[in-house]
């Protein structure tokens, strides 16, 4: 008998441990990984997450004719704000990154939805839009001046990717915090 309970006590604790875990959530993504839009598309090779289609979207909407208006961002500022800050903080809930990403597609017309999606965004068209606004994770020269001939927002954006700021985020999001950066800087120049 003896023999039998310490054979299946051990089975019986291992059963119990594999039951948990295939039943355990598995942790969203930082960043809105975890968000699933109803509007966007992220099942082709390379997609980027919602978060970074809508933020480099809107800022590749620019100059279209489904450019944002300034009313509406008057609106998407202070959600792109929160969404940053929930970024750098990350203590934020899903809950309330979902929120927050249903908000900003909420505040954008289906035609600016679609232009977006049908946009196809990357990570290599991250890659590409950050390599066009001087963010170079990891290879900045740290010296004074190398951001000369930048405009303010690219010079922001490359300071933040660099870990220039006091906020700044780490390098593994450094473009993606650089995006949303671009994104507040130019929701801030169409609503003033």
């Amino acid at each position: 008998m003896k023999r039998l309970t310490i054979i299946a006590l051990p089975l019986t604790l291992a059963l119990i441990v594999s039951a948990c875990a295939a039943n355990a959530t598995p942790a969203p993504a930082s960043g809105g990984d975890a968000y699933a839009s109803p509007n966007l598309d992220s099942a082709y090779d390379e997609a980027l997450p919602a978060r970074n289609q809508l933020a480099l979207g809107t800022l590749e909407l620019d100059g279209t004719p489904n450019g944002v208006t300034p009313q509406q961002a008057a609106t998407l500022l202070p959600l792109w704000q929160a969404l940053l800050s929930t970024q750098k903080s990350g203590a934020a809930a899903q809950a309330e990154v979902s929120a927050l990403l249903a908000q900003v597609e909420g505040t954008l017309t289906p035609g600016q939805l679609a232009a977006i999606n049908e946009m196809q965004l990357t990570q290599t068209d991250l890659q590409e839009w950050a390599a066009a606004h001087g963010v170079a994770l990891g290879s900045g020269t740290g010296q004074p001046g190398s951001g000369q001939g930048l405009s303010p927002e690219a010079r922001a954006t490359r300071q933040a990717a660099e870990g220039r700021t006091p906020d700044a985020a780490s390098a593994n999001g450094g473009v993606s915090s650089a995006v949303l950066d671009a994104v507040i800087t130019y929701l801030e120049s169409l609503s003033s």
